[in-house]
């Protein structure tokens, strides 16, 4: 479907107002796709592989024999709005090692570079198992991997890098909670902190690492590694499904709705979920008004939020990012289903109703829960499901929203959100229209 000049200056106004808003991708293409199937196999066998010691290391991670997992469950009637069809919460909020989706990719990147410097330097043997890295922390000692971070990619690269023995170094932008700060320092972490945000913190620690041989930067901007430990969170995904006996298929399609910071984790999941359920699941970004990287980008062209005019300032760290990355955006051109923003107020009611049953949030792990508003309560969502869903009854859409974070925070930090979510009106704040 494509979008009429007057529709994309009503978009833009809306972005630039700070107004929640669909943008449907004009150039989305749902297709089988080998390309994405052959990726995502990859990275499965290197997960597989890297399970052991994963196993090893996380006590934890016993229990699954070194899976990083997490459960997918019914979401609480009426707590998050009732669209029409199934609603499911992937809970990424809950994952264990970094209680984040961050998880599924800083431990996956930071293993496989363990397992790549160790081969190459002759201290694991290609026939040798790679539990031997969990006995070589003198070796890892010596190296240093750095990353810049909003918080959980930090949190996630941190824990993993000193399982192993290696030294540490986190830049974290103006966005960090300082209890994410502190808790990388207990873990012997250098963290190194910034005035700026995003971007700068990324450069600093790109910068402190060129030409180190001994040094290690995990790229969030454009690493592949961190995208393919992402991708297999879809056929995790699909076997839960399965176990529920929702069979996904032309008259049951899948929609995912997934938080987008610098995009590489929902890249990644889209670009698996693309492998596993071929032209039967849409996949949709949701970020919040004033971080729209993604929305900015593919819908204005525009490389920074700034260029919109926003303030790139808000409640959800974990996504307060201004430019999406290069890599997501080439992969996502024709992948992805649209984009949608929430604003901060919903956010955080979201986590007040998660919190009365139980479900323990950040306020970025909520932002997926406008994606099945905007689908079936928004005039775009209304002609994307006719361009794509024709004759599917809505009833028969399944709605997955990705939890992607909040197991950590501590009990101080969750009851601040819950007092700020207190002082607001009940009522969300997105539009509330008729379905369908």
């Amino acid at each position: 479907m494509s979008l009429s000049p007057q529709d994309m200056t009503a978009l833009r106004d809306d972005v630039r107002a700070g107004r929640s808003a669909l943008w449907a991708n004009p150039a989305y293409t749902p297709a089988a796709d080998p390309v994405a199937r052959a990726d995502l196999d990859r990275a499965r066998a290197d997960w597989d592989m890297l399970a052991p010691l994963l196993a090893r290391l996380f006590p934890e991670l016993e229990a699954s024999g070194g899976r990083v997992t997490s459960d997918l469950i019914p979401a609480p009637a009426g707590a998050f709005g009732d669209p029409a069809g199934t609603l499911l919460i992937k809970g990424d909020h809950a994952l264990p090692v970094a209680g984040s989706i961050k998880a599924r990719g800083g431990l996956f990147e930071v293993f496989m570079c363990a397992v790549t410097q160790a081969r190459a330097a002759g201290v694991l043997t290609p026939d040798a198992p790679v539990t031997d890295l969990a006995n070589m922390r003198d070796f890892f000692a010596a190296r240093t991997i750095a990353v810049g971070s909003t918080g959980n990619l930090g949190l996630s690269v941190g824990i993993a890098a000193r399982a192993l023995g290696y030294a540490c170094v986190v830049h974290m932008s103006n966005d960090a909670k300082p209890w994410k700060v502190d808790r990388l320092r207990k873990l012997g972490v250098q963290v190194v902190l910034h005035t700026a945000d995003y971007s700068t913190a990324v450069a600093a620690a790109r910068d402190a690492t060129a030409g180190d041989p001994d040094s290690y930067f995990v790229d969030d901007e454009s690493s592949e590694l961190l995208f393919r430990g992402y991708s297999t969170a879809a056929a995790e995904l699909a076997a839960q499904l399965d176990a529920m006996g929702i069979v996904i298929g032309p008259n049951r399609p899948l929609c995912l709705y997934l938080p987008c910071g610098i995009g590489g984790a929902p890249g990644g999941i889209a670009y698996g979920a693309r492998a596993v359920f071929g032209p039967h699941a849409h996949s949709f970004f949701v970020e919040p008004q004033q971080s729209a990287s993604a929305l900015c980008q593919m819908a204005f062209d525009a490389p920074s939020v700034h260029d919109l005019g926003l303030t790139n300032r808000t409640e959800a760290d974990g996504m307060a990012v201004a430019t999406l990355s290069p890599l997501v955006h080439a992969r996502m051109h024709d992948r992805l289903a649209g984009v949608c923003t929430v604003g901060d107020a919903d956010m955080l009611r979201w986590v007040a109703a998660g919190a009365t049953h139980g479900l323990q949030f950040e306020p970025s792990a909520t932002a997926g829960f406008a994606g099945p508003h905007h689908l079936m309560h928004s005039a775009t969502g209304k002609a994307f499901r006719a361009a794509h869903m024709a004759n599917v009854p809505p009833e028969n859409i399944v709605h997955v929203v990705w939890a992607t974070g909040g197991l950590f925070v501590p009990d101080a930090a969750h009851r601040a959100f819950l007092d700020a979510a207190a002082a607001l009106s009940p009522a969300l704040d997105l539009p509330q229209e008729i379905t369908p």
